[in-house]
């Protein structure tokens, strides 16, 4: 789909993206997430939730367990410990597909690493913790780098730019030339714009059909608009759960623009927009960079 396949490696598997998205399933063992809040807090229950999505098509499984919902406090390491890593171990156990953890905290992500998975998703890129770079780089693991303006919990305060696409792919090429600076390898390292953290509607409107933009730094791209407050807002949709349809339709998007990775917590549904979109492509052998 994609002019040019990059390769993404993590531990010892390398893919190759670049023919249409993969999709990364969001599993939050949190009390306090915008959406599942206190869902999965049972081990057993997050597991079966897991293996569900793997079975549903997702190609990562994204575990968290800290809320990075507009507004979140931050939690100490010892919680988010107990919330993870008993649910990474008993997963990477009763499942082959990879295993991510949604983390700023290097503590945590060492211990997530060894427990079974093989990415951190880090919403600070590297910038929250000084020893995340090293933890990344001697465990071989792959990394995702993403664009948040403050913390969870004051991002929303302030969401004034004056080039919300030029300011963001300055920010995360520096992250990225952080990251190379840390001795993470280039292909260990994939992108996010961050839609929803410190963005108005139309910023995350913006971003994503800007992604050939972001591909331009020549690394794989996610995306994340699972169920966010811009498609509330759009379709007047309160209940976050409630918003499947807005999400499709925002995910369509992303795959016509160009996305390497779509991150969602409703695979069965959003696998199928994925599908759709992607036979768009091999059908007119079109490229999303062309679509302006």
């Amino acid at each position: 789909m994609n002019a040019e396949p990059l390769s993404f490696r993590f531990r010892d598997q390398v893919w190759t993206l670049g023919k249409g998205p993969l999709i990364m399933g969001v599993l939050n063992v949190t009390p306090d997430s915008f959406s599942d809040g206190s869902d999965f807090l049972d081990t057993d229950a997050a597991c079966a939730h897991a293996r569900r999505m793997a079975e549903e098509g997702a190609s990562i499984i994204d575990i968290g367990g800290e809320s990075t919902r507009p507004g979140a406090k931050p939690v100490d390491v010892s919680t988010e410990l107990e919330r993870v890593v008993p649910v990474i171990r008993k997963t990477a156990g009763a499942t082959s597909v990879p295993l991510s953890i949604d983390t700023q905290k290097s503590e945590v992500a060492e211990a997530a690493l060894e427990a079974g998975a093989s990415i951190v998703n880090d919403v600070s890129a590297l910038q929250q913790d000084p020893q995340m770079a090293e933890v990344i780089r001697h465990t071989g693991a792959g990394c995702i780098l993403m664009h948040m303006r403050g913390t969870p919990e004051t991002m929303q305060k302030n969401v004034e730019y004056q080039d919300v696409v030029g300011e963001i792919k300055t920010y995360l090429s520096e992250a990225l030339q952080n990251a190379l600076d840390g001795g993470i390898e280039r292909e260990r390292i994939m992108l996010d714009p961050g839609i929803g953290f410190g963005k108005s509607v139309e910023h995350n409107l913006r971003l994503m059909w800007e992604i050939p933009a972001f591909r331009a730094l020549a690394r794989p791209v996610l995306i994340g608009p699972s169920r966010k407050s811009f498609i509330g807002k759009l379709s007047g949709v309160d209940d976050p759960q409630e918003r499947v349809p807005g999400t499709s339709a925002a995910v369509t998007v992303c795959v016509l623009r160009g996305a390497d990775v779509v991150r969602v917590h409703d695979v069965k549904e959003l696998k199928q927009a994925v599908d759709v979109a992607t036979g768009f492509f091999e059908l007119s052998a079109c490229n999303p960079v062309s679509m302006c």
